[in-house]
């Protein structure tokens, strides 16, 4: 089952003849497609050491390209503070052999993502986790600030979204429970200024090795924004110990540790109903960090 009404299908025979007819200096190369639980693009190894990626839902492809072109400077910023590896931009295909829009190569990272390889217990892994978010919030934003109309600018922005999720959690969730904790979480203040953040610290964009973090992926978002936003990965990826003790590396106050609790309230409100036919690893993850969430 696909995951988007409009999706745009991507096998490894298209994939293939796009490497013969734009780089052929990687014709030669074994073309596999990933297993993912990622809900943006399909993910194709091109031999041992790269990797390309195909945005599933059509648009324009000039539009696309200004995207891929900007998470490309992204992606390219974040490897040059990260303390751990980090996929980084390689080159940049073209729409072609039926594919509509263009598409990007990165390099490619060892390791198991999160989903396959739990970490949650790992107080170790925590303590990476922790380091590796404290490295972003120590990049010079260089006058940035949160730009997007996704998570990390003003909760309540996101009170129409909500809306819709808690009516299509109906039968799913203790939705009047839910709506409750919303509305306590929209009125959080802001206290602090944006610091620099992966963005999507979910279990698929991690890397992980004998219960340590070896590196991280979907490096696109890079960018301003709450210093909140990427404590999601504490209700997403770690049990209540090793949450706590990301807590305490980070020095986290109760404001920013609620904030933080609410985005990723928001997020895996949206997973748990959108996924649940077509994506059920990403519906039981948005259940997971409610269930935490709620036990907290």
């Amino acid at each position: 089952m696909t995951m988007h009404a409009d999706q745009v299908d991507v096998s490894s025979e298209l994939v293939a003849a796009l490497i013969q007819e734009q780089f052929p200096q990687w014709s030669g190369r074994a073309v596999r497609p990933q297993a993912s639980t990622g809900t943006v693009n399909s993910i194709f190894r091109i031999g041992d050491d790269l990797s390309a990626r195909f945005p599933l839902r059509p648009a324009d492809p000039g539009e696309a390209l200004a995207v891929l072109e900007r998470e490309a400077e992204a992606a390219a910023e974040l490897a040059r503070v990260s303390p751990f590896p980090v996929p980084e931009p390689v080159a940049m295909g073209k729409p072609g052999a039926g594919y509509p829009m263009p598409w990007s190569v990165q390099t490619w990272l060892p390791g198991t993502v999160a989903f396959d390889a739990d970490p949650s217990g790992s107080e170790a892994f925590a303590g990476d986790l922790a380091a590796f978010i404290a490295a972003l919030r120590d990049a010079d934003t260089r006058g940035r600030s949160f730009d997007g109309d996704n998570r990390g600018g003003v909760i309540s922005d996101h009170d129409d979204w909500m809306a819709e999720c808690f009516e299509e959690s109906e039968g799913l969730l203790d939705v009047p429970r839910l709506r409750d904790m919303w509305s306590r979480y929209r009125e959080l203040p802001r206290t602090s200024p944006d610091v620099m953040s992966h963005g999507d610290l979910i279990p698929g964009n991690v890397l992980v090795t004998g219960g340590r973090l070896v590196g991280v992926l979907d490096t696109g978002g890079f960018g301003a924004a709450d210093p909140a936003l990427d404590l999601v990965g504490a209700w997403h990826l770690l049990e209540a110990g090793p949450r706590e003790a990301l807590r305490r590396r980070l020095a986290c106050d109760e404001l920013e540790w609620e904030r933080g609790k609410a985005w990723a309230f928001e997020q895996a409100m949206g997973l748990v109903w959108y996924y649940v036919e077509s994506n059920p690893a990403m519906s039981a993850l948005g259940r997971r960090t409610l269930d935490r969430i709620l036990e907290s």
